[in-house]
């Protein structure tokens, strides 16, 4: 069997009527070079025909600049697993039926950046079986070398604009197809002032062993001047570093200082929950890391202004990416524009983030609570309230974000970041789904067929299940750092 280059759908296509008795064709989707095991062919066709697998992919060796290798796994495909940068590594069998039968009418999509495959890779997958076999099969060379810190803002370089605009219109019609689109003129609206709060806005910052930069998040806080009541909520985890004394040493009756212990086994999510639920909590509440500073004394006003000039559960700001000392750093300003009213709520499924600073409408986010992770809390909470409720942006920096040796996500082994991929790929499936069900039921359908992965039928199986009388109808961006792990 020999690899085939892919280069656009269309000669992918030509390539497979050159060879019409194949079952499956083996695609490279890269020009790094591979060295394939003696039986990687053997066990990966083994797979898929044994499965009936559209598209089989496996774990593989990275070789070092140095000649050394090194395991890189890759993970599950959930449904959810819908971004654009999936790793299924540069070598994946494909059912060669399925690809024609799923690309017979994708003419236009060669012409895009990456010749389709990410279009023809969502269509593909549609309630098909996916195979990963956790098997190290071939080698291939690592060429980019640099850590996971350095890599994470890739899409929002303005050389990749084009690029980006075009994976957002393939999910999208992806997500037009399997009905799974927001629709945002169907929104729900607020009322700001339908109960009242003791302040008007909350700065909320978790915290856990910050002693050195805790007090320069608390004083940008509590230096923020408004016309309108504030206080700073922050929620030590249980510091065992001086920050917990440092905090209790601050007299200024606007910081609210809640006390967790490790007995309550909090994540980040968790903190902002405990924070949330307290009655001393603000109408808004307005995130700030522990590490980070708002970059001006008007912040929290602007963020509120934003609130009040629209309806809106939720704000996002934009923020500057600097060094310990403040000073900017590639990539600067970081303002997620790849965002409209119209289609951000479907193309938050493809990013890995929304921004910074984020702020919440707090009947809402009472509403629907923080999952309790250190990881991806921020991304489902706005993944599930973009669903039902506008997110207003603001475009210009209010936020710098600080980049130092204590950023627990500066370097992260190929485990954890698969970790987190499959964590942010679960929210997603979850989030699909419920926008799925929520678009057949607004349709008048029901939920008689409702299957969830792994179900025979695959996962958008509803959709075709006939009626069951008896069923009744009844949560950056993780731009930034999380809590050090102990």
């Amino acid at each position: 069997m020999n690899i085939i280059r892919f280069t656009d759908i269309n000669s992918l296509r030509e390539e497979i009527f050159k060879t019409p008795l194949e079952q499956f064709i083996l695609v490279r989707t890269d020009d790094r070079e591979i060295e394939l095991d003696p039986h990687c062919i053997h066990r990966l066709t083994e797979v898929a025909a044994d499965v009936d697998s559209t598209l089989t992919y496996c774990c593989y060796r990275d070789r070092l600049p140095d000649g050394t290798t090194a395991d890189h796994p890759v993970i599950d495909y959930q449904p959810g697993s819908v971004r654009d940068d999936f790793d299924f590594g540069p070598l994946v069998l494909l059912n060669a039926a399925d690809v024609l039968a799923a690309t017979e009418d994708m003419n236009e999509e060669s012409a895009m950046a990456d010749g389709g495959w990410y279009a023809m890779r969502l269509r593909v997958t549609m309630g098909k079986m996916i195979a990963m076999i956790p098997e190290y099969l071939y080698t291939v060379s690592k060429s980019d070398l640099r850590a996971s810190g350095k890599k994470q803002h890739d899409y929002v370089d303005p050389r990749n604009r084009d690029y980006q605009r075009q994976m957002e219109e393939a999910l999208t019609q992806h997500l037009h197809e399997i009905d799974a689109a927001v629709d945002t003129s169907r929104q729900e609206k607020v009322d700001y002032d339908s109960e009242s709060f003791p302040v008007e806005a909350s700065v909320i910052i978790p915290v856990r062993d910050r002693v050195r930069t805790i007090m320069d998040a608390v004083n940008s806080a509590l230096g923020q001047k408004t016309s309108f009541a504030m206080n700073v909520i922050v929620v030590d985890n249980d510091s065992t570093d001086g920050t917990r004394q440092l905090l209790e040493a601050i007299d200024d009756p606007r910081l609210v200082l809640i006390k967790a212990a490790s007995s309550e086994r909090l994540g980040i999510g968790g903190c902002w929950n405990r924070a949330l639920l307290d009655p001393r909590c603000g109408r808004f509440a307005i995130q700030l890391d522990s590490d980070d500073l708002y970059n001006s004394p008007d912040t929290v006003a602007t963020i509120v202004s934003k609130f009040r000039s629209g309806n809106h559960a939720m704000v996002i700001g934009s923020y500057t990416l600097v060094n310990f000392d403040g000073e900017t750093i590639p990539p600067g300003l970081v303002s997620h524009d790849e965002w409209t009213d119209s289609n951000g709520p479907n193309n938050a499924l493809r990013i890995n983030g929304l921004g910074a600073p984020r702020a919440f409408f707090t009947p809402v986010a009472r509403r629907f609570l923080f999952p309790n992770v250190s990881y991806g809390e921020d991304y489902a909470m706005a993944l599930r309230i973009s669903r039902d409720y506008s997110i207003g942006r603001i475009f210009t920096s209010l936020y710098l974000c600080r980049r130092w040796e204590g950023n627990s996500d500066a370097a992260l082994s190929q485990e954890r970041i698969n970790a987190n991929n499959t964590y942010k790929d679960c929210v997603r499936s979850f989030e699909l789904m419920a926008r799925v069900r929520q678009n057949y039921d607004a349709a008048g359908g029901n939920r008689g067929g409702w299957l969830f992965p792994g179900a025979t039928a695959g996962p958008w199986g509803f959709l075709d299940a006939p009626e069951d009388p008896g069923c009744d109808d009844d949560d950056d961006d993780d731009d930034f750092d999380r809590f050090d792990e102990n």
